[in-house]
């Protein structure tokens, strides 16, 4: 593997409203550059691309930007802007203006937090034409339930590069219903060429105190029977991943049920996803 590139990492402070939750008291503390560099090291990760979390204004995407322009190996940043805002295009032209803005690669939305017929609006439609068209990948966090809107909007925007989170967040914990619910919706995402899945956070859609990689394996097995590994890729989901595991397990795991470090999903598809530059990177660790 001459890159292994993680593609869903975050940086956040203590007081992060999204933390607020009881449930997140185990990763509510700040989380910046120097921590998120000393996981990539320890397992010999060369690259990552840095997902906002902030979500209700674009100053999270700001901030994310102005780490990538000082910080080689933060390879590219999937930042927020509202999507039905008649001004996105001028947001998302700012943001390129901005410190490191050369490596926005993406928008993304948290779906999972709107009504069902959010991607079917005609003004959110017109916004995420206007981030395909000015070269950024479409990335969407879903609920299961949500997926057909994604195969309606991946059907209407053939040449969108659209990104789909945690896999379409299958019900890890709902035993056969829960897999076969899923199996069902994200058969007709899959079908669709210009989708490409992430494999992160599967491990906090199981059980965080008790899964095990064969919790894990059906869903990873399926995924790559409908989307094929050259369509899937590896994220760790760090640090919302330590609910439920370290930053080497969640790696691990991932590797296990592909039999290694496969490279489309450890980079390739990344890469071209977000259409990346990995050359020349200096080593994390």
């Amino acid at each position: 593997m001459p890159v292994i590139v993680d593609a869903h990492v975050q940086l956040w402070s203590a007081d992060n409203p999204r933390l607020a939750a009881a449930e997140y008291a185990p990763v509510r503390r700040d989380y910046g550059v120097g921590d998120l560099k000393a996981k990539l090291g320890e397992s010999e990760v060369d690259a990552c691309v840095l997902v906002e979390a902030g979500g209700a204004t674009s100053a999270d995407t700001t901030r994310c930007l102005e780490i990538a322009a000082w910080t080689p190996w933060v390879v590219g940043v999937v930042g927020w802007a509202p999507l039905a805002d008649p001004d996105l295009g001028e947001i998302i032209g700012k943001h390129r203006a901005e410190p490191g803005g050369q490596r926005l690669v993406a928008l993304h939305e948290r779906v999972y937090e709107l009504p069902e017929d959010f991607l079917d609006r005609p003004t959110v439609r017109a916004g995420l034409a206007a981030v395909a068209e000015l070269g950024l990948a479409i990335e969407l966090a879903v609920r299961a339930e949500q997926l057909p809107s994604v195969t309606r909007l991946a059907q209407a925007m053939p040449h969108a590069r659209i990104v789909l989170q945690q896999a379409g967040s299958p019900w890890v914990t709902g035993g056969v219903e829960g897999l076969t619910d899923w199996q069902q919706a994200i058969a007709p995402v899959a079908a669709c060429d210009n989708v490409r899945a992430k494999l992160n956070g599967l491990v906090t859609l199981a059980h965080w105190d008790r899964w095990s990689v064969d919790d894990l394996r059906p869903y990873v097995d399926h995924a790559v029977q409908v989307f094929g590994a050259g369509r899937l890729m590896f994220g760790s989901d760090w640090p919302m991943c330590q609910l439920a595991a370290t930053y080497p397990e969640s790696l691990r795991a991932i590797a296990s049920l592909l039999g290694g470090l496969h490279r489309d999903v450890f980079a390739a598809t990344a890469v071209g996803a977000y259409q990346l530059d990995v050359s020349d990177l200096p080593r994390t660790s």
